[in-house]
């Protein structure tokens, strides 16, 4: 079979290779006690969460997109009662090395329904971080030289499930690529409220189009590392968006291009802006799925961009 030729330096170069994840046996309707986030757990209680059918028919929306651009798109196995949505939690390319994410350990099994994709790499360019490195693709963010990595530095990591990048983590991306500006963000994190938990970088922040970003301020714990990321990129190419717009995921959409991303259907402020900018928004529905915490970048796994 044909090498997968790993190479990703930033989140919106053109597209050519994608995992992305799927709804098809997603199991029942988890109980509170195992919600892995605030909005999950706050769906589960209001009989709200999403059914199968739903998340499949978004899902194929997505790929759908990509078909229409010509991106290659690989697919987890399917595993039967598991959520195999978001495959960006599971691993990611930096450069040209695959990073084998150290995930909630109940998690385990989504990495092996996609060890076929990972058989096509070149085996010395895949790796796996040390145990105690915590580290989730959602955290980290190529943009060039530069690599921004949420984390969360507080004394109650452990206490927190929602906390999956930590301090190690952060040190070890500087080890491993030292030829990388490594910056990282402390998140704010909340197990119960939906509203002030940033439970990765990309629920709070995504560079876009060319030199242009969504952030949200109250995702950042610390004010400096907020208006670092505005000075970086410019007040003027920064698209504010509101708790409210945060809630429902609008920094978590997905670049094909510079000027070509997928985006939510119902983020028309967003949508409006990105169009202003000359950018091609291609709309799916996905607001079942962003129930879980998680939108369309959480939902894929770029392995190739230009």
């Amino acid at each position: 079979m044909e090498k997968i030729n790993l190479h990703v330096t930033d989140e919106t170069s053109r597209l050519r290779s994608v995992v992305l994840g799927t709804a098809r046996s997603n199991g029942p309707v988890p109980s509170v006690d195992d919600a892995y986030d605030p909005k999950s757990r706050e769906h589960i209680i209001a009989g709200t969460y999403p059914t199968n059918e739903d998340m499949i028919n978004e899902m194929e929306a997505v790929a759908a997109v990509f078909e229409k651009y010509d991106v290659q798109v690989f697919r987890p196995e399917q595993l039967e009662d598991c959520n195999q949505i978001f495959t960006r939690d599971i691993g990611f390319v930096i450069d040209h090395i695959f990073v084998k994410a150290n995930i909630l350990p109940d998690r385990e099994e989504e990495l092996d329904a996609i060890q076929y994709i990972v058989d096509q790499m070149d085996p010395n360019y895949v790796i796996r971080p040390p145990e105690e490195v915590h580290i989730e693709g959602g955290d980290v963010m190529l943009y060039g030289d530069h690599i921004f990595v949420g984390t969360y530095r507080g004394e109650d990591y452990k206490d927190h499930i929602i906390a999956r990048t930590n301090v190690e983590g952060v040190q070890w991306l500087k080890d491993s690529f030292p030829h990388k500006k490594v910056v990282s963000f402390d998140l704010r994190k909340d197990n119960l409220d939906p509203y002030n938990n940033a439970l990765h970088l990309d629920c709070c922040f995504q560079p876009v189009g060319d030199g242009k970003c969504i952030i949200h301020k109250n995702g950042f714990l610390i004010e400096e590392e907020y208006q670092y990321l505005v000075a970086f990129f410019g007040r003027e190419n920064c698209f504010e968006i509101t708790q409210e717009e945060m809630y429902h995921m609008n920094s978590n959409i997905f670049s094909i291009a510079p000027d070509v991303v997928v985006s939510e259907k119902n983020f028309t402020r967003l949508n409006a802006w990105l169009r202003s900018h000359g950018i091609t928004v291609e709309e799916v529905p996905y607001a079942e799925i962003s129930k879980q915490e998680g939108l369309l970048r959480c939902s894929t796994l770029p392995l190739i961009r230009d």
